[in-house]
């Protein structure tokens, strides 16, 4: 078969993020026999144009659609990124028969209610690139897909879904995609793009807004450490320098993140790893010297809060006084630190917001940066939906709530919160939100950075950027 894989994501704030599901997919679909072109759209200009000149060169026999997200997740300025699927899709539909067949976290997160939104005829679920090629035998068979863990598809107008199979609990292969085979690498490091890695799936933790247990499971699937050091060993023998390791939280197992920071910090690699996420209550020196000796360059830890109010509403397992231990630990080491928090949850007040804001100032290095995300998207499935529905906050179906949907508490102003923190960020240079990533000189600033040599994260420098540009007068 034919076989046309599209990455749909375009977003590119704060940097384009590489299709890693979607490269995989391709990878698995190509080893099982097919013959698989890649159409990325992160940067095409005119994305009906783009497909219809793909479908015109390569007729496809099934085409698998990535969707990575639903939305932009921002509260202050709402985008939706599905509702550049239907025009997609009426171009396919007028130029080509093939099935559709969905896939990406966006599915996984509202997989009902996806595929009645788009009228696609297939989906899968769990892990894409074990479904993918087996989804494809039996629509190549017009077999109905009932037997295949992870398979979805409409039956008679209605979503039918199959449970996904259990991951392995050790895995011995940490998946990394022949990248450049089916994306332009090159345009993505221009812009400050790593390069991702996965060194685990499944998701513990009980967040009342989360999705990932959703998207990757409940139960942990652990590459081995030796597989990790093989795969970014792979990444820069293509070329990768910059490597990020995007598990929901790296240092969960904890034993499983030293062993993996061990067994890279003994194989010699001009490699430069970042982990954006990192769970406050297992940050300890241990864990930052093998990290650095493993040539981590930075670290992210995603409080969402200081406040022991805000942290329970939030369903989190640890309080603020382990987010302030984790404050005294990065103090004593010298790897740059991306603080991330989320105000507005369940139990949020005037006072709790100030006591995280309190932290901030007082705990966060100079040279650090604080994110702060205002009000929280709600997703059908979970503890957020029903706290806000039994607050008499949400009346919206779960199809309705494909367009993006916000919770804020009902014990704080949503115009204070926005007023009170912009005035805190314009007061500190290493503290933003969405409405300083939304800048239009960011871009720019990403390709100079590049061509300087500048390598990322360039939030590492959010106080040299930001004062300069106010030196120039523009916003920031």
């Amino acid at each position: 078969m034919q076989i046309l894989v599209i990455n749909t994501n375009s977003h590119t704030v704060p940097v384009p993020v590489m299709p890693l599901g979607a490269c995989l997919v391709a990878d698995a679909a190509a080893s099982a026999g097919q013959t698989v072109r890649f159409l990325d759209l992160m940067f095409a200009k005119n994305p009906r144009k783009a497909l219809t000149q793909e479908l015109a060169a390569f007729p496809p026999d099934a085409i698998g659609l990535s969707v990575r997200n639903i939305d932009g997740n921002d509260m202050q300025s709402p985008l939706s990124f599905i509702a550049d699927l239907p025009p997609l899709l009426d171009t396919i539909r007028l130029l080509s028969r093939a099935p559709v067949i969905l896939g990406g976290a966006a599915v996984a997160v509202m997989p009902e209610e996806m595929i009645s939104y788009t009228g696609a005829p297939y989906a899968v679920l769990g892990d894409a690139a074990r479904v993918f090629p087996l989804l494809l035998e039996a629509v190549a068979d017009n077999r109905i897909p009932e037997e295949i863990p992870g398979a979805a598809w409409l039956e008679n107008g209605k979503v039918r879904i199959n449970p996904c199979a259990p991951s392995p609990d050790m895995r011995t292969h940490c998946p990394v995609p022949a990248y450049r085979r089916w994306i332009n690498v090159n345009k993505y490091l221009s812009l400050q793009t790593t390069a991702p890695l996965q060194t685990k799936l499944g998701c513990r933790f009980n967040c009342v807004y989360c999705t990932y247990s959703r998207i990757e499971g409940g139960n942990y699937s652990l590459c081995t450490p030796e597989s990790v050091r093989d795969a970014v060993q792979n990444l820069v023998s293509q070329g990768f320098r910059d490597i990020e390791i995007v598990d929901n939280v790296f240092n969960a197992p904890y034993d499983h993140a030293m062993e993996v920071c061990e067994e890279l910090a003994g194989s010699p690699s001009p490699a430069r790893l970042q982990s954006m996420e990192l769970n406050p209550l297992f940050v300890d020196d241990a864990l930052l010297q093998a990290m650095a000796k493993a040539r981590f360059n930075s670290i992210g830890i995603t409080v969402e809060s200081a406040s022991d109010k805000a942290l329970k509403g939030l369903g989190k397992n640890y309080s603020a006084r382990e987010v302030y231990h984790a404050a005294e630990v990065v103090a004593r080491h010298d790897l740059p630190c991306l603080w991330i928090f989320m105000l507005g949850g369940p139990g949020e007040t005037e006072e709790t917001v100030k006591e995280t804001l309190r932290f901030a100032e007082t705990r966060i290095r100079k040279n650090d940066v604080a994110y702060f995300n205002l009000g929280i998207r709600i997703y059908p499935g979970t503890e957020l939906e029903m706290i806000a529905r039994k607050q008499g906050l949400l009346s919206l179906s779960r199809r309705e709530m494909l367009e993006p949907v916000f919770y804020v508490s009902p014990e704080i102003s949503y115009s204070w919160l926005i007023l009170h923190m912009r005035k805190t960020i314009s007061a500190h240079m290493n503290f933003v939100c969405s409405d300083t990533l939304g800048m239009p000189s960011l871009p720019a600033i990403q390709r100079l950075g590049y061509t300087l040599g500048i390598r990322p994260p360039l939030w590492r420098y959010t106080r040299l950027i930001r004062s300069g540009l106010r030196l120039l007068g523009l916003a920031a």
